[in-house]
């Protein structure tokens, strides 16, 4: 019984929640009363079906209300606008099936679809003030992602092959996405708010979709004006600094339970790089600002299966390194790696790490040395590249960020900080 009227209360509550956004659209055909209704209907089917073992009668339910709809547009056909579409409608038989769910299904998942439906339906004016801006390199970046995320990745094996049995090509395939997934939302952050905000910020989301790429680009760049050099080399720094942080992002989202171990000293790197970074854009001009070049497509297929071979390849050569030559083996994969993409040294360290075969309070040496690499590389760029008053800039700044990154290496204690802290406060209450 209690069970039953929760159903009864979520089905309400959801038909209210998607009939409010229909009400205040001042959608004729159905609002606030008619959609809770409709979706206590199909919870009222769903618990009678249940009760009796009668499945057929959510098809009854679902012809029932299709004639009802049918009916309430085959009468407004003699308006003068009739207004007849076929969201409202659509979204009545898809609340009549979820109520039917309620009663026999996946309470929370009831209720995140019902959610998403009124995200959905609330959506309507976003999505058509912004689908007609995008331009064709936006709907490509979409789709590619929707491809590799929802195409490609399910089809592909879940099993070990090769040398030392370590290349899994769901797992690899699994990172691409998130790379892919993190450069795509860097691009889309860029094109709303890049051009509002100034050269700097600008520069900042630029790291966010590929610091190299942000480098070689302010590094040209550089020697083309003349009246920009602290705001380029700012842009520069920035973009470096961002990785970092991105770095931090990528080992969260693959091995959440390394944050105590590998996060504290990549993270002291990121804040000296911010702060220097802020310092340096205190310093620039901001009425000499250039225009900012728009980022190029950061999806594509070509890119993100060089980075799937790229990242394959450090996995067998981790694996390799640890079977052969121990951890200094480790040190030189993750230098020679980091010199050409931080992402996938980071993401087949912290793979490796969660399977075991290398500690953790090790782990995130190889991953620093991999983002000093990239940080060195990044220097080289900018100094066969961009202009000397611009290399005067950045290149004592990234000195200053590999030699604390190589001092942190050296002495940073192999600890937990989180269950260090936390016992420690243990210990404090105690006593």
């Amino acid at each position: 019984m209690k069970e039953d009227i929760t159903i009864l209360a979520v089905a309400l509550g959801l038909g209210l929640l998607v009939g409010l956004q229909r009400e205040r659209g001042k959608i004729k055909i159905a609002g606030i009363r008619t959609f809770s209704l409709i979706t206590l209907f199909g919870a009222v089917t769903g618990l009678v079906a249940r009760e009796f073992n009668e499945i057929w009668l959510v098809a009854a339910g679902i012809i029932a209300l299709a004639f009802v709809v049918g009916m309430a547009n085959f009468l407004k056909r003699k308006e003068e606008e009739p207004d007849i579409g076929q969201t409202t409608e659509i979204a009545a038989l898809l609340m009549y099936s979820l109520g039917f769910y309620l009663a026999i299904g996946n309470m929370t998942i009831g209720v995140v679809v019902g959610a998403a439906v009124a995200l959905l339906l609330y959506l309507k004016g976003f999505f058509t003030r912004t689908i007609p801006k995008l331009g064709e390199k936006d709907i490509q970046a979409i789709m590619v992602f929707a491809a590799v995320s929802l195409i490609v990745l399910p089809i592909l094996p879940d099993k070990y092959y090769g040398p030392y049995n370590v290349l899994n090509p769901q797992e690899i395939w699994l990172m691409v996405v998130l790379i892919v997934g993190l450069s795509v939302v860097g691009y889309f952050v860029y094109k709303w708010l890049g051009k509002r905000t100034g050269t700097g910020v600008s520069g900042v989301l630029g790291g966010l979709i590929s610091s190299t790429a942000t480098t070689a680009t302010y590094s040209k760049l550089s020697g083309q004006v003349k009246s920009s050099t602290k705001s380029i080399a700012f842009i520069i720094i920035a973009a470096s600094a961002v990785s970092f942080i991105r770095i931090i992002i990528e080992v969260i989202a693959v091995g959440p339970q390394f944050t105590g171990t590998v996060i504290p000293p990549l993270l002291i790197v990121a804040i000296v790089f911010c702060v220097i970074s802020v310092f340096v854009f205190i310093q620039s001009d901001k009425a000499q600002e250039e225009k900012v070049p728009e980022p190029d497509n950061p999806a594509q297929f070509k890119t993100a299966i060089i980075f799937a071979v790229l990242y394959g390849i450090i996995i067998l050569l981790i694996a390799f390194a640890k079977d052969k030559l121990g951890n200094s083996g480790l040190y030189i994969v993750s230098l020679l790696s980091g010199l050409t993409d931080v992402d996938a040294i980071t993401l087949s360290m912290t793979n490796t790490m969660q399977k075991g075969t290398i500690d953790p309070t090790q782990g995130w040496k190889y991953i620093m040395v991999g983002g000093l690499s990239n940080l060195l590389f990044k220097g080289g760029m900018t100094i066969s590249m961009a202009s000397k008053r611009v290399t005067k800039i950045v290149i004592p700044v990234f000195l200053i960020i590999i030699g604390v990154g190589v001092v942190l290496i050296f002495i940073w204690p192999d600890i937990n900080l989180f269950q260090t802290i936390s016992f420690d406060f243990l210990n404090t209450q105690s006593e």
